[in-house]
């Protein structure tokens, strides 16, 4: 059997942040993921400067595609408003890997199905044991489903449903593109050009919502399509998967004994935007400090509202210098495809 001293159950950027952190403190980590990384992660790849903060990023060295919006293009119905502000695009496959590597954990491929205690640790499918236990596996984390779900029950109004995909397109438009409650969607779609020739088109909303007006989320991803394809998107070919996940509710319990949940396996995406790698990665950090310094593991302040960080980034824009656009180049000089934008 396997020991260590903090076994974090998900590899996705909750569980590489607590690593990162608890590697830098000393701790002996291992990391459980079903998936082998890198994989494949439906989101359409959306970083704060908060983000980059909280994590100590530096934007030029970061080695993968990374685009940087100086604006969003905001729409409501006719209404189209340009919103400048500093906001960021990555490929979660790209992103989560590297947030992994970086930690330094090891990376062990499991799919967890029993957790057990053990006097004041656990024991993992009778392989892995471990005195503290980090739940970072998303909306069906195994840490959640065993210790926290009796205690933290999901509330079924606060469900999120998606359609979106991820493709390789030669875009033109390098802004940002959210359409909120568009076609009576209880919810926002979205275009994301990333770096390099990607794009991440998708469509959300409140599952109860929809049910209880009738519609169906394939209604609005074709709505979002036939949109797209008439200036954004043309000829772009999509074949959308989904997923949902569960907007910040209540969350009375996060941590049992030695035992804590983080991210979406706590339900705290932010309710206006259903932003989650902000909330996984500051969830992430408080549980590793909460090891290592015994303090409180408190989530009070951990999920702000994402238009509230969009206008702190509308404040620093206003006391910095402009910000342009250039194409980046390649190690070997030539242009890539795509644009990223720099503050000077």
């Amino acid at each position: 059997m396997r020991s260590c001293d903090v076994l974090i159950v998900g590899g996705g950027p909750a569980g590489s942040t607590a690593a990162w952190k608890l590697r830098r403190a000393g701790a002996d980590v291992l990391v459980l993921d079903r998936e082998r990384f890198p994989r494949v992660k439906l989101c359409a790849g959306w970083i704060t400067p908060e983000v980059v903060r909280d994590l100590d990023m530096d934007l030029q060295s970061y080695p993968h595609r990374l685009l940087t919006f100086p604006r969003l293009r905001v729409h409501f119905g006719r209404l189209h408003v340009p919103v400048p502000c500093v906001q960021h695009s990555i490929r979660r496959f790209e992103f989560d890997a590297w947030l992994l590597e970086r930690s330094g954990a090891p990376l062990e491929r499991h799919n967890v199905r029993r957790i057990a205690r053990d006097g004041n640790g656990f024991v993992i499918d009778d392989a892995f044991r471990c005195r503290w236990l980090i739940g970072a596996g998303g909306t069906r984390c195994p840490v959640y489903r065993t210790l926290f779900r009796e205690l933290n029950p999901r509330a079924a109004e606060l469900q999120i449903v998606t359609l979106e995909h991820e493709i390789q397109y030669d875009w033109r438009d390098c802004d940002c593109h959210l359409w909120f409650f568009d076609h009576g969607l209880p919810g926002y779609s979205w275009y994301v050009p990333k770096e390099q020739g990607w794009l991440n088109v998708g469509v959300g909303g409140i599952a109860e919502r929809m049910k209880r007006g009738g519609h169906d989320i394939r209604e609005h991803w074709a709505h979002l399509a036939a949109t797209l394809g008439g200036r954004l998107a043309p000829g772009a070919h999509y074949d959308p998967s989904g997923y949902s996940y569960y907007l910040r509710g209540r969350v009375d319990v996060v941590r049992r004994d030695n035992a804590f949940i983080t991210g979406d396996a706590a339900g705290l995406a932010t309710r206006d935007l259903g932003e989650g790698i902000g909330p996984a990665i500051r969830s992430a950090l408080r549980a590793a400090q909460a090891i290592v310094e015994g303090t409180p593991y408190r989530l009070e302040d951990v999920t702000g509202a994402s238009v509230s960080s969009i206008a702190r980034s509308m404040l620093g824009r206003a006391t910095r210098a402009s910000v342009f656009s250039g194409r980046r180049q390649t190690p070997g000089g030539g242009p890539v495809h795509g644009l990223r934008h720099r503050d000077q």
